[in-house]
């Protein structure tokens, strides 16, 4: 079957689908009475009046911030909409929050544990650098791991996670030039070389490779730095500052390169783990869930669909992060 890689991308929310495409973005939610609510945006980059912001790497960057934008506004409309009650519907501000927290508990739990941990284990990074750096990075790809197969026990996780894998076969779908009707969609699989579990576990991978460059001890020698608290607080500030270098890295890779070479066989190889881990963070969904990822693709498809044929504006398409 002939397959067309497209741009679209989505994200799975709160009893519903975000897809994302070049020029809007929307939303398809089960309210508690059955019906479906849809809601569409203009997408607006900065990309689009700021020609450096298109470069690589730092599109990854910016495009990850942005990602991180438009989940904070999905995850709020999902809320407002999938609770049966006021109590169990959350604020934009009390969404904003959790966010927030949750970035917090990724920093405690990837870079400062892990960090922390190695000391203990290792000793001081200044004697031992390579060690240092390889034994933080298998702790930080454990707790990684640890952390993905523990909320797939949390119930309303794995509700989240059916209406990933029903975005993902949707996208598949499409890719494939096939109607999107739900007897088609559901003919494939859960798993999507663009998937943002993928996108993380590179991060992961590539973040020991730059961190591993890191000349950490002729820096510390420079600033006459020597006590291992200090050094300790070093790693952990690089580690935090270079993030969005590793996501603009990882996005090059796992994205812009594998996403358009999925057949090449070296990509195969590299975005096997990630596939594999997809399979813990997707799940097959029933007709009802892949009926709220059509709602969601047909309004951005057709707005791509009418900019086409009316001689629209033409937007350098970003592939997105599913």
């Amino acid at each position: 079957m002939p397959v067309k890689h497209t741009h679209i991308g989505g994200q799975a929310v709160l009893e519903g689908i975000m897809m994302r495409g070049k020029l809007n973005w929307a939303i398809a939610v089960r309210e508690p009475d059955g019906s479906i609510y849809t809601e569409q945006h203009d997408l607006v980059s900065a990309t689009q009046k700021h020609a450096w912001l298109k470069w690589p790497i730092i599109r990854g960057m910016w495009g990850f911030y942005e990602t991180m934008l438009l989940a904070v506004k999905a995850f709020s409309i999902s809320a407002e909409h999938a609770g049966e009650t006021e109590e169990e519907k959350l604020t934009t501000g009390e969404i904003t929050l959790t966010m927030f927290l949750g970035l917090g508990l990724a920093v405690g739990l990837f870079i400062v544990l892990p960090a922390v941990v190695t000391n203990l284990a290792v000793g001081s990074s200044v004697d031992q650098p390579f060690l240092w750096n390889v034994v933080d990075g298998v702790l930080r790809l454990v707790a990684f791991f640890t952390y993905i197969w523990a909320v797939s026990r949390i119930k309303d996780i794995k509700r989240v996670f059916r209406y990933h894998g029903a975005e993902h076969k949707t996208i598949h779908a499409y890719e494939a030039g096939l109607p999107l009707e739900t007897g088609a969609i559901q003919r494939f699989g859960t798993l999507h070389v663009r998937c943002g579990t993928s996108f993380l576990l590179m991060v992961m991978v590539i973040a020991i490779l730059v961190f591993s460059l890191v000349p950490g001890k002729a820096i510390l020698a420079a600033w006459g730095v020597s006590a291992k608290g200090w050094v300790l607080l070093f790693n952990i500030g690089v580690r935090i500052l270079l993030l969005p270098l590793i996501a603009g890295l990882a996005y090059e890779v796992s994205v812009k390169w594998a996403g358009n070479n999925p057949d090449n066989p070296l990509v195969k190889v590299l975005l096997w783990p990630g596939l594999q881990l997809q399979r813990m963070t997707t799940a097959e969904p029933d007709d009802s869930m892949v009926e709220i990822a059509i709602a969601a693709m047909e309004l951005v498809v057709a707005r791509e669909e009418a900019a086409a044929e009316g001689g629209g504006p033409s937007v350098t398409p970003v592939p997105a992060i599913d």
